[in-house]
Protein backbone atom coordinates (compact mmCIF):
# COMPACT_ATOMS: atom_id res chain seq x y z
CA UNK A 1 0.00 0.00 0.00
CA UNK A 2 1.27 3.51 -0.92
CA UNK A 3 2.37 5.58 1.98
CA UNK A 4 -0.60 7.60 3.69
CA UNK A 5 -0.30 10.98 2.25
CA UNK A 6 -1.94 13.04 -0.06
CA UNK A 7 -2.70 16.72 -1.47
CA UNK A 8 -6.37 16.38 -2.75
CA UNK A 9 -7.03 19.58 -5.09
CA UNK A 10 -10.68 20.51 -5.44
CA UNK A 11 -11.80 21.41 -9.19
CA UNK A 12 -15.32 22.86 -8.01
CA UNK A 13 -13.50 24.87 -5.93
CA UNK A 14 -10.86 26.28 -7.90
CA UNK A 15 -13.99 27.20 -10.54
CA UNK A 16 -15.81 28.94 -7.71
CA UNK A 17 -13.08 31.41 -6.78
CA UNK A 18 -12.85 31.87 -10.36
CA UNK A 19 -16.38 33.51 -10.50
CA UNK A 20 -15.60 35.09 -6.99
CA UNK A 21 -12.46 37.08 -9.32
CA UNK A 22 -14.80 37.60 -11.92
CA UNK A 23 -17.29 39.19 -10.10
CA UNK A 24 -14.57 41.57 -8.21
CA UNK A 25 -12.66 42.58 -11.46
CA UNK A 26 -16.30 44.02 -12.90
CA UNK A 27 -15.54 43.54 -16.65
CA UNK A 28 -12.22 43.96 -16.69
CA UNK A 29 -10.13 41.37 -18.41
CA UNK A 30 -9.16 38.41 -16.25
CA UNK A 31 -5.72 37.06 -16.46
CA UNK A 32 -5.82 33.82 -14.12
CA UNK A 33 -2.09 33.61 -13.36
CA UNK A 34 -0.95 29.84 -13.35
CA UNK A 35 2.44 29.88 -12.44
CA UNK A 36 4.89 27.83 -9.76
CA UNK A 37 2.58 24.64 -11.23
CA UNK A 38 -0.54 27.04 -10.68
CA UNK A 39 0.61 27.81 -6.86
CA UNK A 40 1.19 23.74 -6.72
CA UNK A 41 -2.33 22.59 -7.91
CA UNK A 42 -1.22 21.29 -11.59
CA UNK A 43 -0.75 23.59 -14.54
CA UNK A 44 -3.29 21.70 -16.47
CA UNK A 45 -5.71 20.58 -13.82
CA UNK A 46 -5.82 25.02 -13.37
CA UNK A 47 -6.15 25.52 -16.72
CA UNK A 48 -8.96 23.16 -17.31
CA UNK A 49 -10.47 24.79 -14.07
CA UNK A 50 -9.97 28.16 -15.52
CA UNK A 51 -11.24 28.18 -18.86
CA UNK A 52 -14.04 30.81 -18.31
CA UNK A 53 -10.65 33.35 -17.89
CA UNK A 54 -9.75 35.74 -20.80
CA UNK A 55 -6.55 34.43 -20.28
CA UNK A 56 -3.73 32.32 -18.22
CA UNK A 57 -0.52 34.31 -16.67
CA UNK A 58 2.57 32.09 -16.41
CA UNK A 59 6.41 32.42 -16.55
CA UNK A 60 7.91 30.09 -18.79
CA UNK A 61 7.06 29.29 -22.39
CA UNK A 62 7.60 26.14 -22.17
CA UNK A 63 3.96 26.31 -19.79
CA UNK A 64 2.65 28.14 -22.96
CA UNK A 65 3.51 25.42 -24.82
CA UNK A 66 2.44 22.59 -22.59
CA UNK A 67 -1.05 24.54 -22.40
CA UNK A 68 -1.64 24.92 -26.21
CA UNK A 69 -1.00 21.07 -26.58
CA UNK A 70 -3.25 20.58 -24.43
CA UNK A 71 -5.92 22.38 -26.44
CA UNK A 72 -5.84 26.23 -24.57
CA UNK A 73 -6.95 28.78 -27.18
CA UNK A 74 -7.20 31.55 -25.08
CA UNK A 75 -4.84 34.39 -23.86
CA UNK A 76 -1.22 33.30 -22.88
CA UNK A 77 0.79 36.57 -21.00
CA UNK A 78 4.53 35.57 -19.93
CA UNK A 79 5.03 38.05 -16.75
CA UNK A 80 8.86 37.61 -16.94
CA UNK A 81 8.98 38.29 -20.27
CA UNK A 82 11.28 35.94 -22.22
CA UNK A 83 14.31 34.67 -21.41
CA UNK A 84 16.54 34.28 -24.10
CA UNK A 85 16.63 35.06 -27.85
CA UNK A 86 15.78 31.53 -28.85
CA UNK A 87 12.23 31.72 -26.80
CA UNK A 88 11.02 34.31 -29.77
CA UNK A 89 10.03 32.70 -32.10
CA UNK A 90 7.95 29.97 -30.15
CA UNK A 91 6.21 33.47 -28.85
CA UNK A 92 4.94 33.71 -32.22
CA UNK A 93 4.43 29.93 -33.26
CA UNK A 94 2.53 29.76 -29.72
CA UNK A 95 0.67 32.77 -30.22
CA UNK A 96 2.19 33.95 -26.54
CA UNK A 97 1.77 37.69 -25.37
CA UNK A 98 5.58 38.91 -23.67
CA UNK A 99 6.09 41.14 -21.21
CA UNK A 100 9.58 43.76 -21.94
CA UNK A 101 10.74 44.94 -18.92
CA UNK A 102 14.49 46.11 -19.67
CA UNK A 103 16.45 47.50 -22.66
CA UNK A 104 18.30 43.96 -23.14
CA UNK A 105 14.90 42.40 -23.92
CA UNK A 106 13.94 45.17 -26.75
CA UNK A 107 17.19 45.16 -27.92
CA UNK A 108 16.59 41.35 -28.84
CA UNK A 109 13.29 41.91 -30.22
CA UNK A 110 14.90 44.68 -32.43
CA UNK A 111 17.58 42.40 -33.59
CA UNK A 112 15.40 39.12 -34.51
CA UNK A 113 12.75 41.37 -36.63
CA UNK A 114 11.01 41.66 -38.39
CA UNK A 115 7.91 39.66 -37.11
CA UNK A 116 4.29 38.67 -38.33
CA UNK A 117 2.75 39.36 -34.93
CA UNK A 118 4.17 39.48 -31.76
CA UNK A 119 1.80 40.98 -29.36
CA UNK A 120 4.16 42.69 -26.02
CA UNK A 121 3.18 44.81 -22.67
CA UNK A 122 5.96 47.58 -20.87
CA UNK A 123 6.29 46.11 -17.83
CA UNK A 124 5.99 49.29 -15.58
CA UNK A 125 8.36 50.33 -12.15
CA UNK A 126 5.51 51.85 -10.07
CA UNK A 127 7.60 51.08 -6.55
CA UNK A 128 8.15 47.22 -6.33
CA UNK A 129 11.91 47.78 -8.05
CA UNK A 130 12.04 44.45 -9.16
CA UNK A 131 11.37 44.71 -12.69
CA UNK A 132 10.35 47.58 -15.58
CA UNK A 133 11.09 50.39 -16.59
CA UNK A 134 10.37 53.94 -14.74
CA UNK A 135 7.27 55.41 -15.80
CA UNK A 136 8.94 58.47 -17.02
CA UNK A 137 10.34 56.08 -19.39
CA UNK A 138 7.25 54.45 -20.73
CA UNK A 139 6.72 56.60 -24.00
CA UNK A 140 10.28 55.95 -25.51
CA UNK A 141 10.13 52.88 -25.18
CA UNK A 142 6.76 52.59 -26.64
CA UNK A 143 7.99 54.02 -29.28
CA UNK A 144 10.66 52.08 -30.14
CA UNK A 145 8.56 48.98 -29.38
CA UNK A 146 6.04 50.02 -32.34
CA UNK A 147 9.05 50.92 -34.79
CA UNK A 148 9.97 47.43 -34.97
CA UNK A 149 8.07 45.64 -38.01
CA UNK A 150 5.36 43.12 -36.57
CA UNK A 151 5.19 43.99 -32.84
CA UNK A 152 1.94 44.63 -31.53
CA UNK A 153 1.40 46.96 -28.29
CA UNK A 154 -1.07 45.24 -25.72
CA UNK A 155 -0.26 48.34 -23.00
CA UNK A 156 1.07 48.06 -20.02
CA UNK A 157 1.89 45.98 -16.60
CA UNK A 158 2.98 47.14 -13.23
CA UNK A 159 2.74 45.04 -9.50
CA UNK A 160 1.93 46.44 -6.44
CA UNK A 161 4.51 45.69 -3.53
CA UNK A 162 1.20 46.65 -0.81
CA UNK A 163 -2.19 46.04 -1.73
CA UNK A 164 -3.15 44.75 1.50
CA UNK A 165 -5.39 46.79 3.36
CA UNK A 166 -3.57 46.42 6.22
CA UNK A 167 -0.54 47.93 4.72
CA UNK A 168 0.17 51.77 6.03
CA UNK A 169 -0.67 54.40 3.05
CA UNK A 170 1.78 56.82 3.91
CA UNK A 171 4.85 53.88 3.27
CA UNK A 172 6.70 54.17 0.57
CA UNK A 173 5.07 51.36 -1.51
CA UNK A 174 1.02 52.02 -0.72
CA UNK A 175 -1.28 51.86 -3.60
CA UNK A 176 -1.67 55.39 -3.96
CA UNK A 177 1.91 56.42 -4.30
CA UNK A 178 2.36 53.74 -6.58
CA UNK A 179 -0.56 54.78 -8.85
CA UNK A 180 0.69 58.61 -8.61
CA UNK A 181 3.38 57.13 -10.58
CA UNK A 182 1.81 55.27 -12.86
CA UNK A 183 0.08 58.69 -13.95
CA UNK A 184 3.01 59.51 -15.05
CA UNK A 185 3.51 57.44 -18.13
CA UNK A 186 3.09 59.24 -21.71
CA UNK A 187 0.32 57.55 -23.28
CA UNK A 188 -3.32 58.09 -21.58
CA UNK A 189 -5.22 56.10 -23.38
CA UNK A 190 -2.71 52.53 -23.17
CA UNK A 191 -4.38 49.56 -21.79
CA UNK A 192 -3.27 49.14 -18.72
CA UNK A 193 -3.13 45.54 -16.16
CA UNK A 194 -2.21 46.75 -12.71
CA UNK A 195 -4.50 44.98 -10.18
CA UNK A 196 -2.89 41.48 -8.38
CA UNK A 197 -5.92 39.30 -6.22
CA UNK A 198 -5.40 42.10 -3.25
CA UNK A 199 -5.78 44.96 -5.25
CA UNK A 200 -8.74 43.73 -7.55
CA UNK A 201 -10.35 42.41 -3.93
CA UNK A 202 -10.10 46.04 -1.76
CA UNK A 203 -7.88 48.58 -3.88
CA UNK A 204 -11.57 50.31 -5.76
CA UNK A 205 -9.08 53.39 -6.72
CA UNK A 206 -7.15 50.94 -9.05
CA UNK A 207 -8.96 50.87 -12.44
CA UNK A 208 -7.31 49.79 -15.72
CA UNK A 209 -8.25 47.15 -18.28
CA UNK A 210 -7.37 44.19 -16.91
CA UNK A 211 -6.39 42.25 -13.51
CA UNK A 212 -4.22 39.34 -12.58
CA UNK A 213 -5.61 36.84 -10.12
CA UNK A 214 -3.14 34.60 -8.79
CA UNK A 215 -3.31 33.54 -4.85
CA UNK A 216 -7.03 34.18 -4.64
CA UNK A 217 -7.90 31.73 -7.19
CA UNK A 218 -6.80 28.65 -5.09
CA UNK A 219 -8.59 29.92 -2.32
CA UNK A 220 -5.93 31.54 -0.03
CA UNK A 221 -6.69 35.30 1.42
CA UNK A 222 -4.08 37.71 0.01
CA UNK A 223 -3.83 38.87 3.45
CA UNK A 224 -3.46 36.86 6.68
CA UNK A 225 -5.66 39.08 8.45
CA UNK A 226 -8.70 38.05 6.30
CA UNK A 227 -10.05 34.48 6.35
CA UNK A 228 -10.84 33.08 2.88
CA UNK A 229 -14.40 32.33 4.46
CA UNK A 230 -14.96 36.25 5.07
CA UNK A 231 -13.74 36.61 0.93
CA UNK A 232 -16.14 33.75 -0.08
CA UNK A 233 -13.19 31.95 -1.16
CA UNK A 234 -12.70 28.41 -0.92
CA UNK A 235 -9.32 26.11 -0.19
CA UNK A 236 -8.51 24.57 -3.46
CA UNK A 237 -5.93 22.21 -1.63
CA UNK A 238 -6.15 20.00 1.02
CA UNK A 239 -3.18 18.24 2.43
CA UNK A 240 -3.83 15.33 4.73
CA UNK A 241 -2.07 12.04 5.82
CA UNK A 242 -2.60 9.47 8.22
CA UNK A 243 -1.94 8.27 11.46
CA UNK A 244 0.49 5.64 11.59
CA UNK A 245 1.20 5.31 15.73
CA UNK A 246 0.49 6.16 19.00
CA UNK A 247 2.27 6.37 21.90
CA UNK A 248 1.52 6.88 25.60
CA UNK A 249 3.99 9.78 27.16
CA UNK A 250 4.02 10.73 30.54
CA UNK A 251 4.20 14.35 31.78
CA UNK A 252 7.83 15.15 31.60
CA UNK A 253 9.13 13.05 28.52
CA UNK A 254 10.21 15.42 25.42
CA UNK A 255 9.00 14.88 21.70
CA UNK A 256 10.73 14.61 18.62
CA UNK A 257 14.37 15.93 17.42
CA UNK A 258 15.86 18.40 19.62
CA UNK A 259 13.21 17.62 22.78
CA UNK A 260 11.59 20.86 22.23
CA UNK A 261 8.14 19.68 23.26
CA UNK A 262 8.55 18.20 27.23
CA UNK A 263 4.47 17.07 27.91
CA UNK A 264 2.84 18.68 30.72
CA UNK A 265 0.52 16.33 31.49
CA UNK A 266 -0.22 12.25 30.59
CA UNK A 267 -0.44 12.80 26.55
CA UNK A 268 -1.62 10.51 23.62
CA UNK A 269 0.53 11.59 21.05
CA UNK A 270 -0.01 10.18 17.09
CA UNK A 271 2.39 10.36 14.54
CA UNK A 272 1.50 11.50 10.94
CA UNK A 273 2.78 10.55 7.65
CA UNK A 274 3.62 14.02 6.83
CA UNK A 275 7.36 15.50 7.29
CA UNK A 276 9.19 18.29 5.84
CA UNK A 277 10.25 15.99 2.84
CA UNK A 278 6.65 16.34 2.20
CA UNK A 279 6.69 20.03 1.64
CA UNK A 280 4.99 20.70 5.42
CA UNK A 281 7.68 23.57 6.62
CA UNK A 282 10.48 22.07 9.43
CA UNK A 283 9.70 25.45 11.29
CA UNK A 284 6.30 24.72 12.09
CA UNK A 285 6.30 25.49 16.02
CA UNK A 286 4.47 23.60 18.93
CA UNK A 287 0.77 23.90 18.62
CA UNK A 288 0.67 24.67 15.25
CA UNK A 289 -3.47 22.98 14.05
CA UNK A 290 -4.02 20.13 12.24
CA UNK A 291 -7.55 18.63 12.43
CA UNK A 292 -8.29 15.08 12.62
CA UNK A 293 -11.55 13.43 13.54
CA UNK A 294 -13.43 16.65 13.16
CA UNK A 295 -11.02 18.53 15.94
CA UNK A 296 -8.00 20.53 16.32
CA UNK A 297 -4.57 18.99 17.04
CA UNK A 298 -1.86 20.38 17.89
CA UNK A 299 1.89 20.13 16.58
CA UNK A 300 4.03 18.68 19.62
CA UNK A 301 7.38 18.26 18.84
CA UNK A 302 9.57 19.37 16.17
CA UNK A 303 8.71 18.30 12.14
CA UNK A 304 10.68 15.20 11.08
CA UNK A 305 11.68 14.65 7.52
CA UNK A 306 8.92 11.66 6.96
CA UNK A 307 6.84 12.12 10.30
CA UNK A 308 5.49 14.74 12.46
CA UNK A 309 3.68 14.52 15.77
CA UNK A 310 0.57 15.62 17.67
CA UNK A 311 -1.09 16.07 20.62
CA UNK A 312 -4.57 13.71 20.22
CA UNK A 313 -4.76 13.50 24.50
CA UNK A 314 -8.34 15.17 24.53
CA UNK A 315 -9.66 13.71 20.94
CA UNK A 316 -10.11 9.78 22.43
CA UNK A 317 -11.62 8.47 19.06
CA UNK A 318 -8.19 9.33 17.14
CA UNK A 319 -6.83 5.89 16.27
CA UNK A 320 -4.20 4.74 13.35
CA UNK A 321 -5.73 5.02 10.34
CA UNK A 322 -7.29 8.44 10.99
CA UNK A 323 -7.36 11.02 8.29
CA UNK A 324 -5.41 14.46 9.59
CA UNK A 325 -5.92 17.56 7.85
CA UNK A 326 -3.03 19.38 7.75
CA UNK A 327 -4.63 22.28 5.60
CA UNK A 328 -7.39 22.61 3.75
CA UNK A 329 -10.80 23.56 4.03
CA UNK A 330 -10.97 23.34 7.82
CA UNK A 331 -7.44 24.15 8.91
CA UNK A 332 -6.45 27.53 6.83
CA UNK A 333 -3.10 27.18 4.99
CA UNK A 334 -2.28 30.79 6.58
CA UNK A 335 -3.03 29.85 9.88
CA UNK A 336 -0.33 27.24 9.71
CA UNK A 337 2.01 29.67 7.31
CA UNK A 338 1.57 32.13 10.70
CA UNK A 339 2.90 29.68 13.30
CA UNK A 340 5.82 29.14 10.45
CA UNK A 341 6.71 32.43 10.43
CA UNK A 342 6.20 32.36 6.56
CA UNK A 343 2.90 33.10 4.00
CA UNK A 344 0.36 30.50 2.58
CA UNK A 345 1.74 31.01 -0.56
CA UNK A 346 4.91 29.19 0.12
CA UNK A 347 3.28 26.28 1.50
CA UNK A 348 0.98 25.67 -1.46
CA UNK A 349 3.76 26.08 -3.48
CA UNK A 350 6.29 23.67 -2.33
CA UNK A 351 4.18 20.52 -1.89
CA UNK A 352 7.03 17.75 -2.69
CA UNK A 353 6.87 15.67 -6.19
CA UNK A 354 6.74 12.50 -3.65
CA UNK A 355 3.22 13.90 -2.27
CA UNK A 356 0.47 12.07 -4.66
CA UNK A 357 -1.58 14.07 -5.96
CA UNK A 358 -5.37 14.11 -6.70
CA UNK A 359 -8.72 15.80 -7.87
CA UNK A 360 -12.29 15.87 -6.73
CA UNK A 361 -15.32 17.83 -8.24
CA UNK A 362 -15.96 19.13 -4.87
Amino acid sequence: MPRPIVATIHMGSLKHNLDVMRKAAHGRTLWAVVKANAYGHGLLRAAEAFKGADGLAMIDVSEARKVREHGWTKRILLLEGFFDETDIPLLEKYDVETIVHDRRLLAMLQKNAPYKSLKVHIKINSGMNRLGFHPEEEETIRQELQAIEGVQMMGAVTHFANAEPTYDTEKPASVNKQLDRMHQIGAKDLSLCMANSAATIWQKAVTGDAVRAGVALYGVSPDSHFTSQELGLEPAMTLSAKIIALQNVPAGEAIGYGSRFITKRDSRIAVVACGYADGYPRCAKDGTPTMVEGKIAPLAGAVSMDMLTIDVTDIPEAEVGSTVELWGKNVSVNEVAKHCGTIGYELICAIALRVPVTQDAN
